[in-house]
C-alpha cells in the first residue's frame, strides 16, 4: 500500500511539472512525502530479512 501511494506521487509531481509552476511548492511537498516513504519502506524491508 505504501508503494502504491509513493508511485501516485511521484506520478502526480511528474505531471506537476509538467503543467505549471502555480503548485510548484505543493507538488514537491508530495516528492518529498513519497521519497520518504520509498525510505521507510526499504528500511522495514531489512529489518524483516
Amino acid at each position: 500500500m505504501l508503494e502504491t501511494i509513493a508511485i501516485l506521487l511521484i506520478i502526480l509531481w511528474v505531471l506537476g511539472l509538467a503543467s505549471s509552476y502555480t503548485m510548484g511548492g505543493f507538488i514537491h511537498v508530495l516528492l518529498i512525502i513519497a521519497l520518504v516513504v520509498i525510505v521507510v519502506r526499504l528500511i522495514q524491508r531489512r529489518r524483516i530479512l
